[in-house]
């Protein structure tokens, strides 16, 4: 027997494809929504249009799973002072909790954290990339910990 194994994103991409398997999850309904963070503008809390569909994606399936729990991470670059940081950051997770309730996702299913600049996604310097929300998905077990 021989096993090939596919240790980078893009050939696993397209074994994915190839095989059929990308199409059948994209037809499910089941499926998650793979992308988890959502970046913003220099000073702005309110998502991009381009985030919008991916956003509502997110909310047609926590209805579908009304057991489900997901908690909003907002944050901030380091520009100004860190009481405006996590003002901002509190904002950020606001606006998406405001949409995803808005596309009929129940208040109980949404948790939020504002963390300001104090949890950089990448260097301090490279503050478009600190600039965002992120969603972690709570499994059964963590939410009823809550």
């Amino acid at each position: 027997m021989t096993v090939l194994v596919l240790d980078t994103p893009e050939l696993l991409a397209k074994a994915a494809v190839a095989s059929g398997f990308m199409s059948a999850m994209a037809s499910s309904p089941d499926h998650r929504p793979h992308r988890l963070k959502f970046h913003f503008g220099f000073n702005r809390h309110a998502p991009g249009s381009e985030d919008l569909a991916m956003i509502r994606q997110h909310a047609a399936y926590l209805r579908q799973y009304p057991g489900l729990k997901v908690r909003i991470h907002g944050h901030s670059d380091n520009f100004g002072g860190e009481d405006y940081n996590r003002f901002l950051s509190r904002l950020r997770a606001h606006s998406v909790a405001k949409l995803l309730m808005q596309e009929g996702v129940a208040e109980n299913q949404i948790l939020l954290a504002h963390w300001g600049s104090t949890r950089p996604l990448a260097r301090p310097e490279d503050h478009a990339a600190n600039r965002r929300v992120e969603l972690e998905y709570l499994s059964q077990d963590m939410a009823q910990a809550l």
